[in-house]
């Protein structure tokens, strides 16, 4: 499945396409308001897309709510610990709203808090290295995550682009042993804003409940403050209960439900946010 496309309106960034079947507005620039909305409306029209989704600050959240658009989830201090972060919709199509897992995100959703805990150091297990990537690991990467996801929103299967993003704001950690990678996430920095969504988790299937998405998590923490980032978040499967317990137990505090947002693996999905600041990021012993 292609992956869908990355535009710019002004100063603003945009994503869209047929495979989540949405808009996203990634980054916004007030100056381009209201022409911006505007343009969305008109690839709504065009395409047919059946719902948006914007990531707005509060003080700009007054324009989407009067076209329409409702807030599913907040995270305070989102820009610079300034003004919040609205992750806002707008449903082109009812049946959007309708989840037919509702009931298992509820239940994944309840485990995941009734988990929550004071963030704890892991420690790197003997004969396991945990690292940032470099452009010479890409093709492994791109390989574990065509392993790992059978279609993503981004293309992560293709090396160039994991060597593109590398060379721009996003860091890759991995876990390896010997030279063999067994397990990716990565941090996708806005340094103007100050936070980055902690994000693109892979382990192999042979090497999953070892806790290696907690060494990664911690790693990527660790690692922010000196890139000018002050607050991490992530936008995790409403579904997976070993990804929102993840985030519940390393200190994150769940921020809304973003409804059949996301298309993972063929699938749309629901996704939870979670946000923590990184202040305290743990230090591992």
């Amino acid at each position: 499945m292609t992956a869908d496309r990355l535009e710019n309106f002004g100063a603003s960034l945009l994503q869209h396409g047929p495979a989540s079947d949405r808009v996203y507005l990634m980054k916004l620039a007030a100056a381009d308001l209201p022409a911006l909305l505007d343009h969305i409306d008109g690839l709504v029209a065009r395409h047919g897309y059946s719902k948006v989704f914007a990531k707005v600050p509060a003080a700009q959240a007054e324009a989407f709510s009067l076209r329409g658009y409702v807030c599913e989830a907040r995270v305070p201090g989102f820009y610079r610990g300034c003004d919040d972060g609205w992750f806002l919709a707008r449903y082109a199509d009812p049946a959007r709203q309708q989840d037919p897992a509702a009931d298992q995100v509820a239940e994944v959703l309840q485990l995941a808090l009734a988990k929550a805990r004071p963030p704890r150091p892991q420690v790197v297990p003997d004969g396991l290295v945990c690292r940032l990537a470099t452009a010479a690991d890409c093709d492994a990467m791109a390989e574990l995550y065509r392993q790992v996801f059978a279609s993503y929103p981004f293309p992560i299967h293709q090396p160039d682009y994991l060597r593109q993003t590398l060379a721009e704001q996003v860091r890759y950690a991995g876990i390896w042993r010997g030279g063999q990678l067994l397990a990716l996430a990565s941090a996708e920095m806005d340094v103007t804003a100050g936070h980055a969504e902690m994000t693109d988790f892979a382990t192999r299937p042979d090497a999953r409940g070892q806790g290696l998405a907690h060494l990664l998590l911690q790693f990527l923490e660790r690692h922010m403050p000196q890139e000018g980032v002050q607050l991490g978040y992530t936008i995790a499967r409403a579904t997976s209960f070993g990804m929102n317990i993840t985030f519940s137990q390393c200190g994150y505090r769940f921020g809304g439900t973003l409804v059949r947002n996301t298309q993972i693996s063929g699938g749309l999905e629901s996704m939870n946010v979670w946000y923590r600041p990184l202040a305290t990021a743990l230090t591992a012993t």
